[in-house]
């Protein structure tokens, strides 16, 4: 659930003074009923929030829907009752947000399928890369499509950058000294070529986050660490997307990491609202 202060805040953006044309049109007490469906199949998220904003208007909203639910075309998500003002000031935002979080749901959905195709284990997990200050409402829709978040922020996980390697002396050194200081983390480190990974093996790293490589590159990587019979786990990042992560998949990637998600069409919905 959204927090009030969170509703409260995006209700304010979108009426900060009022609904003037509703206002002045006199209807604001009229009985209104509105219904949101989903134009095309895909994967429902944020349809709480939206009954959340509504309420928060001044309307009674009942959920047909869930978020997570795969839905076809035309499914009911959600009915609102109450003064035509009230829901005229719930309408658009509560709208715009399922959109937006129902088109980056479906797209996750259609990544971590793809992948799952061909194999079942993978994990598909999301960048950091959300648009700031809406990270929960992201997360809460990748979440939604079947992927998990990849990293919540630099205080979560140790991932080695070459930006951080360019600062040490002796890199095999300092991955050594993560995994006697932060035992409890895993440590993982981005290379971009197959040279970048046969120096790093030596260190054992428990991921090797592999940065724009082909799939034939993760195929090269995955013989690799293979070959060295380390246990290191593979990660595809850069550039993955529903289009290539069978690919991926295939070459025998661990771990699918992405933000295309986040870059997704919004999903369509039809907002009717009429009098009651």
């Amino acid at each position: 659930m959204w927090s009030p202060e969170k509703i409260a805040a995006l209700l304010a953006e979108d009426v900060p003074y009022g609904d003037l044309t509703t206002d002045l049109l006199g209807i604001g007490s009229a009985p209104a009923r509105m219904v949101f469906r989903l134009r095309q199949a895909g994967v429902v998220a944020g349809i709480e929030a939206a009954a959340q904003l509504i309420r928060a208007a001044g309307g009674a909203a009942e959920l047909q829907s869930a978020t997570g639910a795969r839905v076809e075309a035309g499914t009911v998500l959600l009915r609102a009752e109450g003064p035509a003002g009230a829901l005229h000031r719930g309408w658009k935002v509560s709208q715009t947000l399922v959109e937006y979080l129902s088109g980056i749901a479906t797209a996750t959905a259609a990544l971590v399928e793809a992948a799952r195709a061909v194999n079942p284990h993978i994990a598909v997990v999301t960048t950091r890369k959300t648009f700031p200050g809406v990270k929960a409402a992201m997360i809460e829709a990748i979440k939604a499509g079947g992927a998990l978040p990849h990293r919540l922020g630099l205080s979560e996980t140790v991932l080695v950058f070459p930006e951080h390697r360019a600062f040490l002396p002796d890199t095999l050194a300092a991955l050594a000294r993560l995994k006697r200081e932060a035992p409890e983390k895993r440590v993982v480190v981005e290379v971009d070529t197959l040279d970048g990974v046969e120096a790093i093996l030596p260190a054992a790293p428990d991921i090797l986050q592999c940065e724009k490589m082909a799939p034939e590159g993760i195929a090269e990587v995955v013989a690799l660490v293979r070959a060295a019979g380390i246990a290191v786990k593979v990660a595809a990042a850069g550039g993955v997307n529903a289009g290539n992560a069978a690919a991926y998949a295939a070459a025998g990637a661990d771990i699918l990491v992405t933000s295309a998600p986040y870059w997704a069409k919004p999903a369509d919905v039809k907002v009717v609202l009429e009098p009651a």
